[in-house]
């Protein structure tokens, strides 16, 4: 009996769709990107590394600011529903509101994008998505990685990582050292879930019929912080700020405070989403709550009270910054004051 021949693509790797797949993120990326990419940098996508000249944004004194992020299981509900065009904005919000948090203005991003089989129509949605992120931060995609790997994932499975790299001058670093007793902490409302807790999410939607409200909140994309905060801190109206990721309010919010200070959050003040209150009467406790979910805060400001007027000039009425909070001297962290109204 004559053997067949053993080729990549029967173990099931498609080079031809890979190779497809990069010339189609390569066009899109320079149509897109066309005013913001020079002759150095214009040619990454396909390069075996991507070249970024800083050069043209002119930063005295310059320091690197690195993140990496992924969107967690949020990616199963677009699975579920299947729905891929936002997951990608969502990647790279998980990125650059972590890099905004020290003042950085985003530079450039990175995508991985890994799955058993890939399909073209479904990677170009994800595509779009990160582009579309990448846009509202203002910043460039420069190249990333497809991985085709039969075995590792199950059918339609997949998984997103990120990676994103800002620039700050050393005298615009916002960092807790600069944060004072008496100092104000303003919330700066969430779009929705986010990307955090969504293992719990999908635990309880299993007993949970979809409705038309759930259909649409469970992938809204995160919101992207990036262009009222870095005016703010051109301004220099901002001490300190938090991005309310996993852990919630309770544990990013003392990571934005020096050892000597502590954060005091009166939770009866936080403007809970619909959703978050949905969440809650589905038996789970006020304490998890405030650690999987933003809860309706998605970043939060430290900041002198005499700031909050010219600080709310720059947002939205949507997404205005509100107080829910101030500094004092303690050893303890935080101190949650009255309960939050569900």
């Amino acid at each position: 009996m004559k053997k067949t021949k053993n080729s990549y693509k029967k173990s099931g790797v498609n080079i031809e769709t890979s190779y497809n797949f990069t010339n189609y993120i390569k066009k899109y990326s320079e149509q897109s990107f066309k005013k913001k990419l020079n002759k150095t940098s214009k040619n990454n996508i396909g390069s075996f590394g991507s070249i970024f000249d800083i050069k043209p944004y002119k930063i005295k004194d310059p320091l690197i600011v690195s993140s990496t992020d992924g969107v967690g299981t949020k990616l199963e509900i677009a699975n579920q529903f299947n729905k891929f065009d936002t997951i990608g904005i969502d990647l790279v919000a998980m990125c650059v509101n972590d890099l905004i948090v020290q003042g950085a203005q985003p530079l450039f991003f990175l995508d991985y994008i890994a799955t058993g089989k890939l399909k073209l129509s479904k990677m170009k949605k994800i595509m779009k998505g990160i582009i579309n992120g990448c846009k509202i931060s203002n910043c460039v995609l420069v190249g990333g990685e497809t991985a085709e790997m039969p075995g590792t994932y199950e059918k339609n499975k997949f998984d997103l990582a990120g990676f994103s790299v800002g620039i700050v001058s050393r005298n615009k670093i916002l960092n807790k050292n600069k944060v004072r007793e008496n100092d104000i902490i303003l919330a700066i409302p969430s779009s929705g879930l986010h990307s955090n807790g969504f293992s719990l999410i999908r635990k309880i939607l299993k007993n949970e019929k979809i409705n038309k409200f759930l259909k649409k909140e469970l992938l809204l994309p995160t919101k992207i912080y990036t262009d009222e905060i870095l005016k703010l801190v051109k301004k220099n109206l901002v001490n300190s700020s938090a991005n309310i990721t996993g852990g919630g309010l309770i544990e990013n919010i003392p990571r934005s405070i020096p050892e000597n200070l502590g954060a005091n959050i009166d939770l009866s003040k936080i403007k809970v989403l619909k959703i978050f209150k949905w969440l809650k009467s589905k038996n789970i406790t006020d304490i998890e709550m405030l650690k999987t979910f933003n809860c309706g805060v998605g970043f939060c400001l430290i900041t002198e009270s005499k700031n909050v007027k010219k600080i709310n000039r720059y947002f939205n009425q949507k997404f205005r910054p509100y107080p829910i909070g101030y500094v004092s001297r303690s050893s303890k962290k935080i101190n949650l004051i009255n309960k939050i109204k569900w």
